[in-house]
């Protein structure tokens, strides 16, 4: 996989495409298909298997498709949809439509390479090369041309010109059909994508978006490249860090759902930068810098930044990874025509999702819920070792995902955990500082755009558990006080309704939770004092007395206890008023970001300001209800 531009990092940018294999010297593309059915079998051994570009690509406004990478979408089409891994197209890798030969592999049953096959496809490779060598030399040369010579000529000139010849034998690049593993991910698709479209809907962005995991990961949940990118959307562990969790603990790449947030939030911040989809997308593979740099060169002409731009790392894959994207979404968006078998998707997601107030072990939410930790781990694939196991507490701000139903029958979240925190038996990682805090804030203040991930410099999260905090050492092992736990009970801020999905970063979370914990302690500690100035007697009682029976009668004689009833409603709404919370909208805002930096869904955020269900339209200056 391609290294992105130096600026700008993009969530799978600097790892090797997880598909590609060295053999012998060569590189060719050995994507490791899923069991399913076998198809394609009415392709031929030869080109006569690749069909011409079929017409009616949906295309739109949004998702234009340039001439310059028809043949592109159409070559990943065959790809995703006709060709079976039995199946090994030999092709050009800048040229998509010039295709050598399409051959079946021997004894292909089994998902990866065994050595025959990799030395037939080696054979065969070795083969296309020196075709294609002995060919330029008698171009050059003006030699005679063999009608096989003058059929392949044709192809070169209809592709890019008799020049796209030159140098085409060290452009020879094999890619073996995925038709099995495309139609095993849009099976499981079925459980995520109308999740995934929500949340594309909901940041204002266009639902289609959620095709993109077929590109990047074939929809499976455990996907992780050797360069450390995971999840179904492929985040590496830096970028993760600045949309979502990610420690030792809880990794939430790992999370379909919460990762396909991230997603969304890098998408949209792409496209605010870059100005379109083909540029936003491809973006996701080669990263924004270096799309902001083949802007500057071609503007929106993504055929001319296809077909002319060099960047240092706009190699194969970033070339082809909006095309990718096209056939990704031609192909899953007319299932019967590509798989007339029929695909058996699996139902939707339909988990309740809570998320947590305050740190607590696995089993102690379980409990609560009347469900086993073995179930709430088979749902929570974000969840690391230590927190599965049992060897570290779920930091504040956790989703945990519950069993359909589980909040309807327990509306209230898990009690506060009054146990010690678990002793990992591995070595927890280091605490942040407080200088790395304040840069991991400054940070994660600037949009994307221009944030420099660098995988050298490491930034930890707030979020990391330090497990060595649970108490103090000298800690006496008795019992905290009850008159202390319970005017702490009365200040806990308002239960939010279960149902509501927290998309808070979980920095924001940790924030506020400090500063009711602090409020608290205040007021529990001035409850303290003023019970003993209460308890304690003094001489002035009796002044007090006599200065009440005073009021009494001044009260009486004069109108001023009547004003001041009447000043009371007024206090009481000023009161009210200075309860409500309101953002201001800033310059290039969503209604889906607004939501989630205090906390809410958009569908909250719509019914505290009135708002229409579809309604996302906000303003700069415009003020929005965010709380009460």
């Amino acid at each position: 996989m391609a290294a992105a531009s130096s600026n700008t990092i993009s969530p799978r940018a600097r790892r090797w495409h997880w598909a590609t294999y060295a053999v012998g010297g060569l590189t060719l593309t050995a994507i490791l298909a899923l069991g399913g059915c076998g198809g394609g079998e009415n392709q031929r051994d030869d080109t006569g298997g690749y069909e011409p570009p079929a017409s009616g690509y949906r295309t739109s406004g949004e998702f234009p498709v340039p001439s310059e990478i028809e043949p592109n979408v159409d070559f990943w089409r065959h790809v995703y949809g006709i060709w079976s891994r039995n199946q090994v197209a030999f092709h050009d890798d800048e040229h998509m439509g010039v295709i050598y030969e399409v051959v079946r592999l021997p004894d292909a049953g089994s998902d990866g390479y065994t050595e025959s096959q990799k030395g037939y496809i080696r054979s065969r490779q070795q083969y296309h090369e020196d075709r294609v060598r002995e060919l330029e030399r008698r171009v050059t040369t003006n030699q005679p041309l063999s009608a096989q010579d003058k059929e392949l000529l044709t192809k070169f000139e209809r592709a890019g010109g008799t020049r796209a010849l030159y140098g085409a034998a060290e452009r020879v690049r094999s890619q073996r059909g995925l038709r099995e593993r495309f139609r095993r991910g849009m099976e499981i698709s079925g459980r995520y994508e109308k999740s995934f479209r929500e949340v594309m809907r909901s940041a204002g962005l266009p639902e289609d978006l959620a095709y993109l995991p077929h590109v990047e990961s074939s929809y499976q949940t455990n996907a992780r490249s050797s360069a450390g990118a995971a999840g179904v959307w492929q985040f590496m562990p830096a970028t993760g860090r600045i949309y979502m969790k990610v420690n030792n603990v809880v990794d939430d790449r790992y999370d379909p759902i919460i990762s396909a947030q991230g997603a969304a939030r890098y998408l949209s911040e792409a496209h605010n930068r870059l100005g379109s989809w083909p540029l936003a997308i491809t973006s996701y593979n080669h990263g924004q810098g270096g799309m902001a740099n083949a802007k500057a060169q071609y503007g929106h002409n993504f055929g001319h930044v296809v077909r002319n731009y060099k960047g240092k790392y706009f190699k194969f894959a970033s070339r082809n990874y909006y095309a990718e994207f096209l056939a990704a979404r031609e192909v899953a968006g007319n299932p019967s025509r590509y798989f007339p078998e029929g695909v058996a998707y699996e139902k939707p997601w339909s988990s309740d999702r809570l998320v947590l107030r305050d740190s607590m072990p696995a089993d102690h939410v379980a409990r609560h819920y009347g469900v086993s930790t073995a179930s709430l781990t088979d749902l929570n694939l974000h969840w690391r070792g230590p927190a599965r196991e049992g060897r570290a507490n779920l930091p504040a701000g956790t989703t945990v995902w519950l069993p359909g139903g589980s909040m309807r029958r327990v509306a209230s979240q898990p009690p506060s955990y009054s146990g010690s925190a678990p002793v990992s038996r591995t070595e927890p990682r280091p605490t942040t500082t407080a200088a790395t805090a304040m840069a991991f804030q400054a940070v994660s203040a600037k949009p994307i755009a221009t944030v420099a991930f660098r995988r050298s410099a490491r930034i930890e999260s707030e979020d990391e558990p330090r497990i060595a905090k649970a108490g103090p050492k000298s800690a006496p092992v008795a019992p905290p006080a009850p008159r202390t736990r319970t005017k702490v009970a009365k200040t806990a801020p308002k239960s939010v309704p279960v149902e509501e999905i927290q998309t808070s970063p979980p920095r924001k979370a940790a924030k506020a939770e400090a500063k009711t914990a602090k409020a608290d302690g205040n007021k529990a500690n001035a409850a303290t004092k003023t019970a003993k100035a209460g308890a304690k007697p003094t001489k002035a009682e009796p002044k007090v007395a006599k200065a009440e029976t005073k009021t009494t009668k001044a009260a009486k004689a004069s109108k001023s206890g009547d004003k001041a009833v009447k000043a009371e409603p007024k206090t009481a709404q000023a009161d009210t008023s200075a309860k409500t919370k309101v953002h201001v909208v800033k310059p290039q805002e969503t209604l889906f970001r607004v939501a989630s930096g205090n906390g809410l869904s958009v569908t909250e955020l719509r019914k505290l300001n009135k708002m229409g269900p579809n309604d996302n339209s906000i303003r700069p200056g415009q003020k929005l209800k965010v709380g009460s």
